[in-house]
């Protein structure tokens, strides 16, 4: 005789973790928590209507993405907007993505080029921001802006390092949300538009150049003080 309870058991669990971990990983990036704030996992059972381990094991994945800390005695929380890892992921893409972009330039072929033209195309023709999608970037957008960059590193062909753009590119998300939520009169638009015209043109140098003053300042944004801070500082 055999039964189907512990297996269907264990992919109940897996189907509410899954559904409780995308919950929390779209309330984060939507802004419905502010950088710091506490993940109660109480809370999150309650609210959710499932047992502390199903939130549990969803904050863990959470975490793993680098979406929340988990904090020693404390429970979880979302990082905070001066977490030095922001800086540290800013580093580390400043010294790899315009390199791998050079090589792109180099390598990529006639397809690349009009996969580069065509994400930059969609780039521009998805709005950014969603009544109901939170203060933040929509996920429409999010994915667009993700594929171009993408794109313009993968003419370099070489998979390993398209992998640790793409881990990257994902452990700062978060901190490119809050970037823009800081300072609402970038024109991302343009730089966009810079780097899609200077890769086209096989212009290495000044790709490498604009691409890298692009990843600074997301990351310079997170280290000044918000605008209506600074502005009322200056006043002051």
């Amino acid at each position: 005789m055999t039964g189907t309870a512990p297996t269907s058991a264990p992919s109940g669990k897996r189907m509410l973790s899954e559904q409780v971990y995308t919950h929390l990983r779209d309330a984060i990036m939507r802004g419905d928590f502010a950088p710091g704030d506490p993940l109660k996992p109480h809370d999150l059972a309650k609210e959710q209507g499932v047992s502390l381990a199903v939130v549990r094991e969803a904050l863990v994945r959470v975490v793993g993405e680098g979406l929340a800390d988990r904090l020693p005695n404390r429970g979880f929380a979302v990082p905070a907007v001066s977490d030095r890892r922001w800086q540290e992921i800013a580093e580390a893409r400043r010294t790899i993505e315009p390199a791998v972009l050079r090589m792109s330039v180099e390598r990529g072929d006639v397809d690349w080029e009009a996969r580069v033209r065509a994400a930059h195309h969609r780039l521009t023709r998805t709005p950014a921001y969603a009544p109901d999608e939170g203060e933040h970037y929509s996920s429409t957008w999010a994915e667009a802006h993700r594929v171009f960059h993408r794109t313009l590193l993968d003419g370099c062909g070489n998979p390993v390092l398209l992998e640790t753009f793409d881990r990257m590119w994902t452990a700062s998300e978060l901190a490119r949300r809050w970037s823009a939520h800081r300072d609402p009169d970038r024109d991302g638009a343009l730089e966009h538009r810079l780097l899609e015209e200077a890769a086209l043109a096989r212009d290495a140098d000044t790709a490498a150049e604009v691409l890298t003053q692009h990843l600074t300042q997301t990351a310079d944004v997170l280290t000044a003080p918000p605008r209506g801070e600074a502005e009322q500082a200056a006043a002051t």
